[in-house]
């Protein structure tokens, strides 16, 4: 009962975002994008799967290179967006399909590439997710994951997440780097790569995006504040030369690799 009233959350949330989501230029940025396949290192043979795919950006950019690719999501604004976006070229070997990824509808070892870029801290169970993502890649194929990361220091990483739940409620818990490390070796996964990274938020669009209520943003808002002051997250907030309040998720990108 619990999974099925957050995955409403999740739901609820980026029907919600979708538009701005798929609008916002740290999702759409090439670069970022390039990164996360660089690190991949796919083939043109590969099939990938993209897992919490959203509007479809990191499918997109593996399609490009690789000869089968299929995105999932929970929510289907998102795969509207995407779906909408791609049909002048209607690509035959892009598929999107609506789906819970803690139950991926698809048999073992069948991908040679499965990736998830910023969604593993907006999931309930994100240990049955990565285990699901283990269990559809073949033997020494690829799972990459892309999240934002918090700091190893308990009290300092639940201040992050304090207000990252305030501005989305769909956000459950981000995780540090460590736990993450842990969480692939427990599911088979051998750690072949880990690139640290970061995304500049300024704070008012970053709330806006999420259409945070006035009340928590609010509160949102003080605890940013607050940060700049006392250094109590790791997120390094700080006024631009516009007197507007930035600041810094750091993120990992750790690529896998499943033993045989």
């Amino acid at each position: 009962m619990k999974i099925q009233k957050h995955n409403d959350t999740v739901r609820h949330a980026f029907t919600l975002q979708a538009d701005r989501y798929a609008a916002n230029p740290l999702m759409t940025n090439a670069e970022r994008l390039d990164r996360l396949v660089g690190a991949v290192n796919p083939a043109k043979e590969h099939r990938v799967l993209d897992v919490a795919t959203g509007p479809g950006f990191v499918a997109e950019a593996f399609l490009s290179i690789c000869r089968i690719v299929v995105g999932v999501d929970i929510t289907r604004a998102p795969l509207e967006i995407t779906k909408k976006r791609l049909s002048i070229h209607g690509p035959s070997n892009l598929n999107f399909q609506l789906s819970d990824v803690s139950r991926l509808p698809f048999a073992g070892d069948e991908f040679d590439i499965v990736v998830s870029r910023l969604a593993i801290h907006h999931m309930e169970l994100p240990g049955q997710v990565l285990e699901e993502m283990a269990r559809v890649c073949r033997a020494n194929g690829i799972v990459a994951v892309e999240d934002i990361i918090v700091s190893e220091h308990s009290r300092r990483a639940n201040f992050q997440n304090r207000f990252e739940k305030l501005r989305d409620p769909s956000h459950t818990k981000a995780q540090p780097l460590s736990h993450l490390l842990r969480t692939f070796a427990h599911v088979g996964l051998e750690v072949e790569n880990v690139i640290i990274g970061f995304l500049l938020q300024d704070m008012e669009t970053w709330l806006a995006n999420a259409h945070t209520p006035a009340a928590r943003a609010s509160k949102a808002r003080a605890l940013i504040e607050r940060d700049a002051n006392e250094d109590l997250s790791g997120t390094q907030p700080f006024r631009d030369g516009n007197n507007r309040l930035q600041f810094r998720q750091r993120t990992a990108i750790v690529v896998g690799r499943k033993l045989g």
